[in-house]
C-alpha cells in the first residue's frame, strides 16, 4: 500500500537524543537484539550516535550489514560490530554474548527482535507459537543470563537492560495469541531483573503503540484477510483506532526511550514500563 503513515523513514542525526552520559564510551559494550531493521537498527544507530560500542545482531546479516552502514553516515563518537545470530539457538546466543564480550565490557543489553503470526487460538499452528515464543521471551532470558555475569563483574558491577513490549503487553487484540504472551511475559521478565538486581543492575520495558517498521507493515495483509477489510482499513480502523494519535511511531523516537532509559536519567527506572502508547491502553 501507499499510504505515506507506514512508509518505512530515514534516520537522520537531528532526530537522534545524545545524552552527556560518561557511561556511554566507547569501552562499554550494548548488545542489541533485531538490529537489522526498525527499533532494532534504529537503536544501534542512536547508541552508537551516543558513543558506544555496539553489538549489532540479527539473522539477517544483509540488514545488519545496512544498518552498520547507515550509522557510519553520521560518523558516530562510537561503533556497530554486526554478529549474526539466530535467537532460537542456544550455541548462537551464546556465540553472540561471546563475540560481544570480545569487544570491550558489556553493560547494555536490548532485547528488541520480534515477530509475529496471524491466527486465530483455534487455527494458530504451535510450531509459529514455539518460534515466537523462542524469540521475544526465551531469547531475552537467555541472553540476560548470559550478560548478567559480564555486568556484574564490570569495574564498577553495574548495567542496565532495556526490553521490547508492546500496547500489547498490557491488552490485547485477537488473533495475535503468541505476540500478547510472550509481550506480556516480557513485562514479567523485566520486573524479575529488578528483583535480582540489587540496584546495580536496572531492567526496564517500552511499551508503545504502532511503529513504522517492516514487523508492523508486513501484517497488514494478513490482519486485512482475516478482518475483510482494505490495507488502508487495517491502518485507521485497528491501528489507530483506539489511539489519540493520528499517526504511528518512528523507530527512532522508541530507540530514543531506550537511550533515555539506560542513561543516568533513567536511575530510578527499574522493573518498571515506559508506556509510550499514545492513550491506546488508557483512553477509549
Amino acid at each position: 500500500m501507499s499510504d505515506e503513515r507506514i512508509q518505512p523513514p530515514e534516520i537522520h542525526a537531528e532526530d537522534i537524543l545524545i545524552l552527556d552520559e560518561p557511561a556511554f564510551c566507547s569501552d562499554n559494550v550494548a548488545v542489541v537484539t533485531g538490529a537489522a531493521s526498525g527499533i532494532g537498527r534504529a537503536t544501534a544507530i542512536a547508541l552508537a550516535a551516543n558513543g558506544l560500542t555496539v553489538a549489532a545482531t540479527d539473522i539477517d546479516e544483509d540488514g545488519l550489514a545496512e544498518t552498520k552502514a547507515r550509522s557510519e553516515e553520521q560518523a558516530p563518537s562510537g561503533r556497530i560490530t554486526t554478529i549474526p545470530g539466530d535467537l532460537t539457538s542456544d550455541t548462537d546466543i551464546e556465540e553472540i554474548v561471546a563475540d560481544a564480550a570480545d569487544l570491550g565490557t558489556i553493560k547494555y543489553l536490548l532485547n528488541i527482535a520480534g515477530a509475529q503470526h496471524i491466527s486465530p487460538i483455534s487455527e494458530f499452528p504451535m510450531d509459529a507459537y514455539d518460534r515466537l515464543h523462542a524469540i521475544m521471551l526465551r531469547a531475552p532470558l537467555y541472553l540476560t543470563k548470559l550478560c548478567l555475569p559480564e555486568m556484574q563483574e564490570s569495574a564498577d558491577g553495574r548495567g542496565c537492560i532495556g526490553n521490547m513490549c508492546s500496547a500489547h503487553g498490557h491488552y490485547v487484540t485477537a488473533d495475535k495469541v503468541a505476540y500478547n504472551i510472550s509481550k506480556f511475559g516480557i513485562r514479567g521478565l523485566t520486573q524479575s531483573i529488578a528483583a535480582e538486581g540489587d540496584g546495580a543492575i536496572r531492567s526496564f520495558s517500552v511499551s508503545t503503540e504502532y511503529v513504522k517498521t517492516p514487523l508492523v507493515t508486513d501484517q497488514i495483509p494478513d490482519t486485512a484477510e482475516q478482518r475483510g477489510l482494505t490495507p488502508e482499513e487495517v491502518v485507521s480502523d485497528v491501528m489507530l483506532a483506539e489511539s489519540r494519535s493520528t499517526e504511528m511511531m518512528e523507530p527512532i523516537e522508541v530507540a530514543n526511550l531506550f537511550t533515555f532509559g539506560l542513561s543516568h536519567h533513567g536511575q530510578h527506572l527499574n522493573g518498571a514500563d515506559l508506556r509510550w502508547d499514545g492513550g491506546m491502553t488508557l483512553t477509549y
